[in-house]
C-alpha cells in the first residue's frame, strides 16, 4: 500500500510541474492575441506567486483540518480548474482572474506535499522527487509546442494540462484511504501554530531567510543567464540561450544523482557539498572567459540540486514533526517571495549599471546562504 502511495506521489510532484513552464511557452503567442504588452506577464505571474505565498502560510491549519490526501486533490482540482479557465479565455483581466485559484491550488500542493514527504519517505525520495517536479517542468513546453504547432492554438495547450490535473485530483480522491493511512495521525496531534509561535521556534528566521536566498539564487541565475551570456560574455544569442537551460538540466540531473547520495550522506552534509559547487561555478563566471561562463552556469544548476530537497527533508527533524508543515508552509512562502522580489531586482540593476554585475549578486546571495545554512545547524544542534 505505501508503495503504491509513493508511486501517486510521484505522479503528483510530475503534475506539480507540468503547469510552471506553459505561460513562458505561450505567451509569445499569447499576448499578442490579447494584445497585451510582453511585460504583462510579469503580473500573471506575480498574481499566482502571491496565491503560492497565502496557500502555503495556510497549509498547517488546513493539513490538521482536513488532512493532506484531502488538501493535495482539493489543490490539484484548483490548479486543473484554473487551467481549464485560462484555455477559455481571451482577455487579460480573466487570466489575472483565474491566476488566483492557480496559485492558491499550487501553493497548496506544493506545501503539503513537501511534507508528507518528508515526514514519510527515505530522503533520496525528496531528490527523486524534485527531479520528477523537473521532468514535467520540461515537459510542459512540448505540450503547448504540440498545441501551437499541430492545433493552431494555445488554448489547447491549457486544456490538454488541465484534463491531465483533472484526472489525477480524482484518482487523489480514490486514494485517500492510503494517505490516511500513511499518515500516522502525526498531522492531527497538535493545534496550527500561529505565525508569531512560528517565527520564535529556534532557528526558524535563518531557515526561511535561507530558502528565500536560495531561491533568489536560483531564479535570479536561471533568468538572466542567456542575457549575461550574450552581453557580458559575447557569446552568440542562440548558444547562450541552450546554455542557459542546460541550468536547470543540470538541476535536474543533478537530484536524480543525490538521491543515490542521500541512502549514505546527511542532510546538512549533501547541502555542503551543493553550496561548495555552487561557489565553484560562481568563480568560474567572474573569469572574463566566454567557456568558463558557460560552464559556471551548469556547474551552479548541480550545485542547486541538493539544496532545496535537502533542506525540506531535514526539517521534521530539526523542528520537530508536530510543526514540520507549520515550517513548511512559511519556507515555501519564503521562497516563492524570493522568486518574486529579487529576479526583478536583479534585472533592475542589470538596466539601470550592467549584466556584468550578475556574478556579483549572485555571490552576495550565496553568501547569504552559507551563513543562514550554518546559523540553521548552530542553534538547531540539539536536534541533530
Amino acid at each position: 500500500m505505501i508503495g503504491l502511495l509513493l508511486a501517486l506521489v510521484y505522479v503528483c510532484f510530475i503534475s506539480l510541474g507540468l503547469p510552471d513552464s506553459l505561460l513562458g511557452s505561450a505567451w509569445p503567442v499569447l499576448h499578442q492575441e490579447i494584445n497585451v504588452p510582453v511585460s504583462f506577464a510579469g503580473i500573471i505571474s506575480m498574481v499566482i506567486s502571491l496565491g503560492t505565498i497565502v496557500s502555503s502560510l495556510l497549509s498547517d491549519r488546513l493539513v490538521k483540518k482536513w488532512g493532506s490526501g484531502t488538501i493535495t486533490a482539493v489543490s490539484i482540482a484548483m490548479t486543473a480548474i484554473a487551467l481549464f479557465g485560462f484555455s477559455v479565455s481571451g482577455a487579460f483581466w480573466l487570466l489575472l482572474l483565474w491566476a488566483i485559484p492557480y496559485g492558491l491550488g499550487a501553493g497548496g500542493v506544493d506545501a503539503v506535499l513537501n511534507n508528507y514527504v518528508a515526514l514519510h519517505f527515505k530522503p533520496q525520495h525528496m531528490s527523486w522527487l524534485h527531479c520528477f517536479w523537473g521532468l514535467g517542468a520540461s515537459i510542459s513546453p512540448y505540450i503547448m509546442s504540440f498545441a501551437l504547432v499541430k492545433l493552431q492554438s494555445w488554448n489547447d495547450g491549457y486544456l490538454i494540462v488541465s484534463i491531465i490535473q483533472i484526472v489525477l485530483s480524482l484518482v487523489i480522491f480514490l486514494s485517500l484511504p492510503l494517505w490516511k493511512k500513511g499518515a500516522k495521525q502525526e498531522e492531527e496531534k497538535s493545534e496550527p501554530l500561529r505565525f508569531g509561535e512560528i517565527l520564535r521556534i529556534p532557528g526558524a528566521v535563518p531557515c526561511f531567510i535561507l530558502f528565500f536566498a536560495y531561491c533568489s539564487l536560483e531564479l535570479s541565475a536561471s533568468l538572466w543567464a542567456s542575457s549575461f551570456l550574450a552581453d557580458a560574455r559575447g557569446v552568440a544569442p542562440e548558444i547562450a540561450s541552450a546554455f542557459a537551460s542546460l541550468f536547470y538540466i543540470g538541476m535536474t540531473v543533478g537530484r536524480g544523482i543525490n538521491g543515490f547520495f542521500a541512502m549514505k550522506f546527511e542532510d546538512r552534509t549533501l547541502i555542503r557539498m551543493g553550496l561548495s559547487i555552487i561557489s565553484i561555478g560562481a568563480i568560474l563566471l567572474f573569469l572574463p572567459f566566454a567557456w568558463t561562463s558557460l560552464v559556471g552556469f551548469v556547474v551552479i544548476g548541480l550545485g542547486c540540486a541538493p539544496v532545496y530537497p535537502c533542506i525540506i527533508h531535514m526539517t521534521p527533524s530539526l523542528f520537530g514533526k508536530e510543526r514540520s508543515q507549520a515550517m513548511i508552509g512559511v519556507q515555501m512562502a519564503a521562497a516563492y517571495s524570493g522568486f518574486c522580489v529579487v529576479p526583478p531586482l536583479v534585472g533592475l540593476i542589470a538596466e539601470k549599471i550592467s549584466i556584468s554585475l550578475l556574478p556579483v549578486c549572485l555571490a552576495a546571495l550565496l553568501i547569504l546562504l552559507i551563513i543562514m545554512h550554518e546559523t540553521v545547524v548552530e542553534k538547531t544542534k540539539k536536534e541533530l
